[in-house]
């Protein structure tokens, strides 16, 4: 029997078989290429931890840098307590692995802050031991994220590192550049009595002898303060932690 190539039922059997065709090759291209781009996030959650302890990796070296620094990484409960510890490799599997913490997505589940998990790596560089702190909040237009090292008295910034999704060129983007991330060297987040203060971004401009502020960014005032907001919020907690190891 001939088909009539040009009737409603033929041409209703032709869409969905190219719809069923056309879902098919995108599913299997999805799946060729979840494993490459997961690895792609790893070894740039890496480099962006390395880069705040200021070490400088291209994503090709990130994974054995990262393996070279970082000695331990930590869980930390709201209270400052440990929840879990692990050191070597890093198992993709593992839930209780603190480089496997999804803080962002935490942060948009909007939990109790009792319930927020937080992780910490503990690095090493030239005999000296750092601390590095991830943290998330939220910019004008989106998420914003960074990582900020503390040396080993537990209050003095070595390096930061930030990031964003969609903030302003020219504006709220520049909290990942070094212009922005070059005044947190030197910074203290507890004051001379061992409290915590945190580090404020300051519109107009910290004073020069202030050690828990830096210069916001010119025009992007909304995303400087969501910048002092995460920092504020987070390093509250590894505060608590850190007083209990010194």
């Amino acid at each position: 029997m001939a088909i009539d190539k040009n009737s409603n039922g033929f041409t209703f059997i032709f869409a969905i078989i190219m719809v069923v065709i056309v879902g098919a090759a995108l599913s299997i291209a999805a799946m060729a290429l979840k494993e490459p781009q997961n690895e792609n996030v790893k070894r740039e959650k890496m480099r962006d931890i390395l880069s705040a302890m200021q070490v400088k990796a291209e994503m090709s070296e990130a994974p054995g840098l990262f393996s070279k620094y970082v000695k331990s990484r930590i869980i930390l409960s709201a209270d400052g307590s440990v929840k879990s510890e692990k050191s070597g490799d890093i198992d993709a599997k593992d839930e209780n692995d603190p480089f496997n913490l999804d803080i962002q997505k935490q942060y948009k589940e909007k939990l109790p802050e009792t319930e927020n998990l937080f992780p910490l790596y503990v690095c090493e560089n030239e005999g000296k031991t750092f601390y590095v702190i991830p943290m998330v909040g939220t910019g004008l237009w989106g998420p914003i994220w960074g990582y900020l090292a503390l040396e080993s008295d537990y209050k003095t910034v070595f390096g930061a590192s930030f990031d964003h999704k969609s903030e302003t060129p020219g504006l709220g983007a520049e909290i990942k550049t070094e212009f922005f991330t070059k005044q947190f060297p030197g910074e203290q987040i507890l004051d001379e009595s061992g409290n915590y203060i945190g580090i404020t971004v300051v519109k107009g401009g910290a004073p020069a002898d202030d050690k828990h502020g830096v210069d916001a960014i010119t025009g992007g005032t909304i995303t400087s303060k969501g910048v002092e907001e995460m920092l504020q919020r987070t390093l509250k907690v590894y505060a608590d932690y850190f007083k209990k190891l010194g």
